[in-house]
């Protein structure tokens, strides 16, 4: 898969799933790994490269007497989940278009 799209597919797999509630990192992955595999390193670069680009927030709490940050959506991040729906509607119009008369256009 282009490295482009796949980091894109990953960063709105990352904000889909702070979307309802605020989180933490192990609890994305958790979240996320029934869809798609993500290391811990993979997703902290994302998280902050979300942060950079003001898609999310973060604050720091204590849990369980050790400091945590949790991570909170931002208009602009719910904005690249919409963005991203009225995209993936082309993606699949062109994928229907490039398998149309295969046999195995799944």
């Amino acid at each position: 898969m282009d490295i482009q799209l796949k980091r894109g597919l990953l960063d709105v797999c990352v904000l889909a799933a702070i979307k309802s509630e605020d989180s933490y990192g192990y609890k994305i992955i958790k979240d996320i790994k029934p869809y798609i595999e993500m290391s811990e390193s993979t997703l902290y670069t994302i998280l902050k490269r979300l942060e950079t680009a003001d898609m999310l927030t973060v604050r720091t709490a204590e849990h369980g007497g050790r400091l945590r940050k949790y991570y909170h959506i931002t208009e602009r991040g719910l904005k690249r989940i919409g963005e991203f729906k009225k995209e993936w509607k082309e993606i699949m119009s062109i994928y229907r278009f490039v398998t149309k008369g295969d046999d195995d256009n799944a």
